[in-house]
């Protein structure tokens, strides 16, 4: 049966994972039968394992196999789920949305022109269709009628507007300013549509505007304690750093949604979080820590959800800082890095080998040519004679699960050679305001974004708000500007090949490993999401889910 088992995930690239759609139907059929039977979790998994599969593959597919037997929304019920970080500075500001939480609490609240599908691929959402000229300068999105805000007034064209300006312009404060630098206007034709006139070619733009900052306000709006959205939840409360609430929007557009309330806040504390989960507090955790993998998927009335992406936990050198200024240093903790070990250890196999750079072989664009960085403590020590460092700290936080863990085997692997790296623990609460891009030597975590335009924009473009190193290389910004434009396939995997080997090679960002989504659900959840582009099926379940009675 195991080599029959093969999905295509989201961005339709090949895996060798085990999955419910793998079974044949008598397969699944006689595995539905069984749980109707009344077949413990724990039974069904040891006969799935029985059946060749590993354990993590036969509680996947268990979990399935119970959710398969739900397959009709229901309405009703208040579902609760605890993140793994939030802090005071949570908000409700789309252009300034930073963290898992807030991109949440915006899908619950807010719509986009566009929509991603779990393959990525834009679909109209507040737009009812959207074109482009021949060279993809001018994009043309129609608006959707009969859309009304919490507050009952109608979408019009000019809240669209006064929306998508707010990424753009010299005083602008959004967080992806830079992914819309080449937008020259936003354009009202008439009253159902407006115009993106471009300064060069973006076949990316809908892609783009389907991420999580580009939500659609109602114009004029600057209370962000209580804004109006056209969401499928209205806002019921919200304290920053504590808690959020909303409920059903019954004159909701669309179809859904179908819980009467969310409930989002966090627990930071990882063992916390998964018995929370595991004695039915909530009902959703996000970033199950990789050592609870196991309890979970013994335990009845729990799974796992786990989503292959490009998503990475990173090790930050500033580059504008001691001792991150000094480029051997940099490149010594690279040569130092055992992935391998970090993958299979600390991540339990869930994810791929990292090579300091974000794109990985879930992007289309992967540059699969440049050569993988070895572990090499041989090199490392001679880039840490030639820096002249003999000591350093870095500051860290689990803000991302088994991120503490893979310092302490870098400090390990710096004390072999000689080398005093000094570890300080530090909360996470409050840490993307305190620590991140604040102090010379710390750690990031990075969601996947749907190209890598995208990722490579917002996380290393000379003027990106979030280039976590201060890395300003003027031929990044040059090759980037050049990507967006390009709309040869095979000249823009020339430019992304060019791109991944400098930041590899020149930027203070070390990526030993790409992790996989993981996180923890209830049985009772239904209709989840399989986004790779972050934890809990990218944020883009709260439309969508349901529970069972």
């Amino acid at each position: 049966m195991k080599s029959k088992l093969q999905w295509v995930s989201s961005g339709g690239l090949d895996r060798s994972e085990t999955g419910y759609n793998g079974l044949s139907a008598s397969e699944r059929s006689r595995l539905k039968n069984a749980i109707c039977r009344g077949v413990t979790r724990r039974e069904a998994m040891s006969m799935l394992a029985a059946a060749g599969l590993s354990l993590a593959s036969a509680g996947s597919i268990f979990t399935t196999a119970t959710r398969a037997l739900a397959a009709t929304p229901r309405k009703g019920g208040r579902i609760k789920c605890a993140m793994s970080a939030h802090s005071p500075g949570d908000t409700l500001d789309p252009q300034l949305f930073t963290s898992s939480i807030d991109f949440t609490r915006g899908r619950a609240h807010y719509n986009s022109l566009i929509r991603l599908d779990d393959a990525l691929r834009p679909h109209p959402e507040l737009a009812a269709s959207f074109s482009a000229n021949t060279n993809a300068t001018e994009w043309t999105f129609k608006i959707r009628k009969g859309v009304r805000f919490h507050d009952g007034s109608k979408l019009t064209v000019d809240d669209v507007l006064w929306s998508l300006n707010r990424h753009i312009g010299p005083n602008s404060k959004s967080k992806v300013k830079s992914l819309l630098s080449m937008v020259k206007e936003w354009k009202k034709v008439d009253p159902a549509t407006i115009k993106a006139v471009l300064d060069s070619p973006n076949s990316d733009l809908p892609v783009l505007l389907g991420t999580h900052h580009f939500k659609i306000l109602k114009a004029g709006t600057d209370n962000f304690q209580n804004p109006v959205g056209t969401g499928p939840f209205k806002l019921n409360e919200f304290k920053p750093g504590i808690r959020s609430v909303h409920v059903r929007n019954d004159d909701y557009w669309c179809d859904g949604p179908y819980a009467d309330a969310l409930e989002l806040f966090a627990i930071t504390e990882s063992t916390a979080r998964v018995n929370a989960l595991l004695t039915g507090d909530v009902h959703l955790i996000s970033n199950l820590d990789p050592k609870a993998i196991k309890l979970v998927e013994s335990t009845d009335g729990v799974g796992v959800w786990s989503v292959p992406s490009g998503s990475y936990p990173a090790i930050v050198c500033m580059t504008d800082a001691y001792p991150g200024e000094n480029p051997d240093f940099v490149l010594a903790m690279k040569y130092l890095q055992r992935r391998e070990r970090i993958l299979k250890s600390v991540l339990k196999g869930h994810g791929a080998i990292g090579n300091d750079q974000p794109i990985n072989a879930a992007y289309a664009d992967h540059c699969a040519s440049l050569s993988q960085r070895p572990y090499d403590p041989d090199r490392a020590k001679f880039h840490l004679k030639k820096s002249g460092v003999t000591s350093a700290e870095i500051q860290v936080a689990e803000i991302s699960n088994g991120i503490t863990d893979t310092v302490l085997i870098l400090q390990r692997e710096c004390a072999k050679i000689g080398f005093d790296l000094q570890i300080k623990r530090v909360p996470n609460d409050g840490y993307w305001g305190a620590v991140w891009m604040k102090t010379p030597m710390h750690v990031s975590d990075w969601n996947m974004r749907p190209t890598a335009n995208i990722m490579l924009s917002i996380a290393f473009g000379p003027e990106a708000k979030w280039n976590d190193s201060h890395w300003r290389n003027d031929r990044m910004g040059t090759l980037l500007k050049a990507a967006w434009a390009e709309t040869d396939a095979a000249r823009k995997k020339e430019l992304h090949c060019e791109m991944q080997t400098l930041v590899s090679n020149e930027s203070g960002m070390i990526i030993p490993v790409h992790k996989s989504s993981v996180d923890g659900i209830s049985d009772r959840v239904n209709g989840m999401t399989r986004s790779p582009l972050g934890t809990l099926g990218g944020s883009e379940w709260p439309e969508f889910v349901w529970l069972t009675s």
